[in-house]
């Protein structure tokens, strides 16, 4: 996906830029400091993806969203948080608050990398657009390094505090310091399901359901009662 940086900090552009190359799924395209520039440059090279900020001078990223006949993907960079209903209603892929971690960086670009996917998608089988496509894959830093993890190989995953662990199905585990309303953003809902504040499933790879607790092979998971009734609902009706 190729990637154009509007922001008038110098410092948060270069942040921004050192985050875009850290993820093998992204392209650095070019930064600039207003709008006017980011339309110009978006004029001569197609762009998939804008980090844009929203105080500018003269034209503000909100106002620049709203003017462009062909949209790309938007995430919103911004120390302020009271834009956020007014970013959404013009489809914002997500809204990202200054300091920026890198872990809520790569949540908002696997997602724009979802959309973005599907939309291809659509546009190269448009008789099957009805169709619902689901991504096979997410990033995740963990080690030291992004590392792609397939959906088809995760168990379960275990809320730690501020990390997750990822549990895969060859027994290995990945750590990465995300939280769980983040993941759930993150992964495909006809895959996965919260079923306790701590657990995250893949309803693909149950063995068995006992009682009030889900099996992995020789794990036991509870269901809290506060998630039972739509886990139910899923595993009874398929949806």
């Amino acid at each position: 996906m190729k990637c154009l940086v509007v922001d008038d900090e110098p410092l948060a552009q270069q942040i921004i830029e050192d985050f875009i190359k850290r993820v093998p799924f992204l392209e650095f395209s070019g930064k600039c400091s207003n709008a006017m520039d980011a339309i110009s440059i978006m004029q001569k090279i197609h762009i998939d993806l804008l980090f844009l900020d929203i105080n500018m001078p003269e034209v503000t990223g909100i106002e620049m969203m709203a003017s462009l006949p062909v949209k790309p993907l938007f995430i919103l960079t911004t120390a302020y948080s009271e834009y956020a209903l007014e970013s959404y209603a013009l489809n914002t892929t997500d809204y990202l608050l200054k300091p920026i971690p890198f872990e809520r960086f790569l949540t908002a670009v696997n997602k724009a990398y979802e959309i973005h996917t599907l939309r291809n998608q659509a546009r190269i089988n448009p008789a099957d657009k009805q169709r619902e496509s689901i991504p096979d894959h997410i990033f995740v830093r963990a080690d030291y390094q992004t590392v792609r993890v397939n959906l088809d190989d995760i168990q379960y995953i275990e809320g730690l505090k501020d990390y997750v662990r990822i549990h895969l199905v060859n027994r290995k585990s990945l750590m990465t310091l995300q939280t769980m309303k983040n993941m759930v953003e993150l992964l495909p809902r006809q895959r996965f399901i919260r079923i306790h504040k701590s657990y995250i499933i893949n309803l693909n790879r149950i063995d068995a359901v006992e009682r009030n607790r889900v099996l992995f092979g020789d794990k036991r998971i509870p269901v809290g009662e506060g998630y039972k009734e739509e886990f139910l609902k899923r595993i009874k009706t398929g949806a």
